[in-house]
């Protein structure tokens, strides 16, 4: 069973997830609007990760016997100038998710949860891969100023990702 602090800690997350997939969804739906059919595909499916990591989280709480409790989500912003201004956003979002997650993490330890510790470490792995990605993104977009056709470009590149669920738990 979890300990309320952990529990109260982990519902924290699952809301922030969940805005997380929100805040995606709302980027996604600015790049459709700037004309970047790519961009916004690139945003969907980082709200689809968005979505399993909540996903995850929840299954988490009920596997150790917790009530999962859904709160308001708060609405993300809709307008951004630019797509590079977009993604150094979601860089700026998925740094303050990490150190989200090494609270938790902290929070397990503490509480000797090792159960939620040895959860917590895929979380740490993916928020590496997520502040990467969003880097190499701002790298690329930043390589592409002033050349419509590199950002063309890059819009093709972004088009084609595709959302892999994660493997299961163990």
């Amino acid at each position: 069973m979890l300990q309320q602090p952990m529990l109260e800690a982990i519902n924290r997350q699952i809301n922030a997830e969940l805005y997380s997939a929100y805040l995606y969804l709302s980027m996604s739906s600015r790049f459709s609007a700037l004309g970047l059919s790519g961009g916004a595909n690139w945003m969907r499916v980082q709200a689809q990760e968005e979505m399993t990591h909540a996903a995850r989280f929840y299954d988490h709480v009920v596997e150790r016997n917790g009530e999962v409790k859904l709160t308001a989500i708060e609405e993300p912003p809709s307008v951004w100038p630019t797509a590079p201004a977009m993604f150094e956003d979601a860089l700026d979002h998925e740094r303050k998710v990490t150190g989200m997650i090494d609270a938790l993490a902290d929070l397990a330890l503490e509480l000797k949860d090792h159960a939620s510790h040895n959860m917590l470490q895929w979380f740490i792995a993916e928020q590496v891969e997520e502040e990467a990605s969003a880097e190499d993104m701002i790298q690329k977009l930043r390589l592409t100023e002033g050349a419509p056709g590199g950002l063309f470009q890059l819009d093709n590149e972004m088009a084609a990702r595709v959302f892999v669920p994660p493997t299961p738990a163990n």
